[in-house]
């Protein structure tokens, strides 16, 4: 049974930085490429970060591109999402996606996953 369990979402202010993990099991870590989205009352979920899963590439949405950073550690199962300088657009449930890797690509659209996490709410106060 394959499992991704996020955590580390908590209310913050802005400003402030959080670690969020996402611990996967069930599946052969190592071969899967990852993502990180994120859903706001009212709003549509959307991509934040990707990372391959052979190379370490990455990508990012505009909107958190020099504050985030997506990172994985295959010996340990977790893909990682470090955001720096929150602010209160960043406030959303974020969740973890993973999809077996094709030739290096970072995935984009929520379509491209094929498992998915719970979710961990991140609140950013003013």
């Amino acid at each position: 049974q394959v499992q991704l369990v996020e955590s580390g979402g908590r209310s913050v202010q802005a400003g402030d930085t959080l670690r969020l993990s996402c611990a996967v099991s069930g599946l052969t870590f190592r071969s899967y490429a990852m993502g990180w989205f994120r859903q706001a009352p009212g709003k549509e979920r959307e991509f934040v970060a990707g990372i391959n899963w052979n190379s370490g590439r990455s990508d990012y949405t505009d909107s958190v591109k020099g504050r985030f950073t997506i990172s994985r550690d295959d010996a340990k199962n977790t893909v990682f999402l470090q955001m720096n300088s929150l602010n209160v657009e960043d406030t959303a449930v974020y969740y973890c996606a993973a999809r077996l890797g094709t030739s290096g690509y970072v995935y984009l659209n929520n379509h491209h996953y094929t498992y998915w996490g719970q979710g961990t709410q991140v609140t950013v106060s003013s």
